[in-house]
């Protein structure tokens, strides 16, 4: 049976994921531009430090230092001949958290966009985005993920591109979220009913939105997503802490620990079934969250 299907039919059809990685690694010294995933080898104390946080928060789930570990990414840092090593490296590290957890917590491969647009609107062609997201995705697998968790998607063309990579590469399971920061829509025009159709035709059944504009507009996008999908498709709602502000030189985000709560429990009542957190959320967050759901 699928490990992630069968993780939430043991756990009620409802789990706790994580929060953010990039605003952790930013607090504990990443600088603006920096690559996260140089971590997974150069810090990998500070990254096992934040997957334990969030475990011992009452995450299930934690996600894998490899956002932007795909060649085109890595590319930005001089680093595409280094996708193996640090795809690598931090499957191990959230791998090894998750197995010496009190609990079970399952680890996701994180395949964020590639940064490329793809043909005919960009000159990216698919099948060289398709080939980045096989070679990430083998070496998480390697690494010993549980599934793969592609996130932060605007194109379905990308996502394509995405499942058929993984799964030329590997046949753990897979799970997709977009963003619909965009009047409710994502940067290239899908609406959440769009998203639910094309990526059930991929056969993702574990699917929905991440990052965005606050608890807020997920709510309603959340809202749509339920409306449109099919009886055996499982949602994900990880929104950003509220909305991003400039304080003292720096950006914050405005959604307190109080405030994720209360989002927590619609997402609940909403029917989510993986309950998580994006940019600006902390433990902290995760926290106030099982708190509120009794967890």
């Amino acid at each position: 049976m699928d490990k992630l299907l069968d993780f939430l039919t043991r756990n009620q059809n409802f789990v706790l994921a994580d929060g953010a990685m990039g605003t952790m690694l930013h607090a504990a010294g990443l600088t603006s531009g920096g690559a996260p995933e140089e971590w997974n080898v150069e810090r990998p104390d500070v990254i096992k430090g934040i997957h334990q946080a969030y475990v011992d928060a009452g995450s299930q789930i934690i996600t894998a230092n490899t956002f932007g570990g795909n060649r085109f990414r890595l590319m930005l840092h001089n680093n595409e001949s280094r996708v193996r090593e640090l795809n690598l490296a931090a499957a191990r590290i959230a791998r090894e958290v998750a197995d010496t957890a009190p609990r079970e917590v399952l680890v996701a491969g994180d395949v964020g966009p590639s940064g490329e647009i793809l043909f005919p609107l960009g000159t990216r062609q698919p099948e060289e985005v398709r080939d980045a997201f096989a070679e990430q995705a083998a070496a998480l697998a390697e690494g010993g993920v549980d599934f793969f968790l592609i996130e932060t998607m605007s194109a379905l063309e990308e996502v394509t591109a995405a499942v058929e990579g993984i799964k030329s590469a590997s046949d753990l399971p897979i799970a997709a979220t977009m963003t619909f920061d965009t009047h409710f829509r994502t940067m290239m025009g899908v609406k959440p009913a769009q998203a639910v159709n094309a990526l059930y035709d991929l056969g993702i059944v574990v699917m929905g939105a991440n990052c965005g504009n606050g608890p807020d507009e997920i709510e309603r996008i959340v809202t749509d997503l339920a409306a449109a999908k099919p009886a055996n498709v499982y949602l994900i709602a990880q929104s950003n802490a509220g909305l991003p502000k400039w304080k003292d030189k720096q950006v914050y985000y405005d959604g307190s620990p109080e405030v994720m709560a209360d989002y927590a429990l619609k997402m609940r009542a909403l029917g989510v079934n993986v309950l998580g957190a994006c940019c600006g959320s902390t433990p902290e967050h995760i926290r106030a969250m099982r708190e509120a759901l009794g967890l």
